[in-house]
């Protein structure tokens, strides 16, 4: 089964953080942090719908200027996520501009901004380009969970995570994967067709093998009947969706790696920051970052099938394949040794 998920790492492993995900099929994608973004064309920004922002430094945030003038002018709204105080960044940044003419402007562009604090109550406020992008608030609540986003498509959780600043990370999953065997609908004398999305549904939602599900052609409704869940399971196989985990900028702290462990367990890719490499901890503790050894043991800890490591610092510029090697041999279980060159 072919993934829906495709991520790209923008500006590769050591330049600004932005991992860009389009779901197979379908004209949509979103992103997950908002480093420089210049190098995405235009077509791949208005296909954006959701951005989740890790914390508003500027290599994290400096892409929002290019997000808002490639889609100024056009009818899109756009949900932003980001930790703490991160509606008032985003209002900063749009009262940065005059927008003394957006009655000329064709479209209505809508930034739907949530931030998330650290027990992940939310507050949620609206900017209109036809309004100057004043603030409205959209009220209160609190994520169930850690969910952030439902989706037929995908669901995306986050974790408040520490990096002498709330950051968040975040993970995004698709639904099961359902695979229906035409062979065995034939040996039961049954059609395939819309059908079939209500019976992806009961066992999506764990329904007892008497659950009754209506069975009917494309063509006519005169022939629906009822059968039971149980006598139908045969007909179809269902597989994990694909799980993302991204993360970035973080304390190595036992806190961090608890919460990062529990977010993204299991996961089938993980992108995480390996900021310095395992010789420099101590540089790496002071500047609140993870190293090349604590994101591979993070990443064997949580058992994902495979890692990512991205956000070097520009000291190891070049380096790029030592860096790897350090976080593959953490995430292997194995003691670093160094390579002669």
């Amino acid at each position: 089964m072919r993934p829906l998920l495709h991520p790209m790492l923008i500006n590769g492993r050591t330049g600004d953080p932005a991992l860009y995900i389009e779901t197979l099929f379908e004209k949509r994608a979103i992103l997950f942090d908002l480093g420089d973004i210049t190098s995405l064309s235009p077509r791949k920004i208005r296909r954006l719908e959701h951005v989740f922002v890790s914390h508003a430094h500027i290599d994290h945030f400096f892409g929002f200027d290019r997000l808002l003038r490639v889609l100024v002018g056009r009818d899109k709204q756009i949900h932003l996520y980001g930790p703490n105080g991160f509606v008032n960044h985003v209002h900063h940044k749009l009262q940065a501009y005059l927008w003394n003419l957006v009655d000329r402007e064709p479209g209505d562009l809508v930034f739907v901004v949530t931030e998330i604090d650290a027990s992940l109550s939310t507050q949620t406020a609206r900017f209109r380009l036809k309004t100057a992008f004043a603030a409205e608030a959209m009220g209160t609540g609190r994520i169930d969970e850690g969910i952030v986003v439902k989706d037929p498509t995908f669901r995306v959780s986050t974790a408040a995570l520490e990096h002498r600043t709330p950051c968040l990370g975040f993970a995004i999953e698709e639904p099961a994967h359902f695979n229906i065997w035409k062979t065995r609908l034939a040996k039961l004398g049954l059609p395939v067709g819309p059908w079939l999305g209500s019976l992806k549904r009961a066992v999506i939602e764990s329904k007892p093998d008497d659950f009754p599900v209506r069975i009917g052609s494309s063509m006519t409704s005169s022939n629906d009947r009822d059968m039971p869940l149980g006598k139908l399971r045969d007909v179809l196989t269902v597989t994990p969706g694909q799980k993302i985990g991204y993360v970035t900028d973080v304390a190595d702290t036992a806190g961090n790696r608890k919460a990062i462990v529990e977010l993204v367990k299991g996961a089938d890719l993980l992108f995480i920051e390996s900021a310095f490499a395992r010789a420099d901890v101590a540089l790496a503790t002071e500047r609140a970052h993870l190293t090349t050894e604590a994101a591979g043991q993070i990443a064997r800890q949580a058992g994902v099938r495979r890692v990512e490591p991205f956000h070097f610092s520009a000291r190891y510029t070049g380096k790029d394949e030592r860096m790897q090697n350090e976080v593959m041999a953490a995430f292997a279980g194995q003691p670093w040794v160094k390579k002669d060159p």
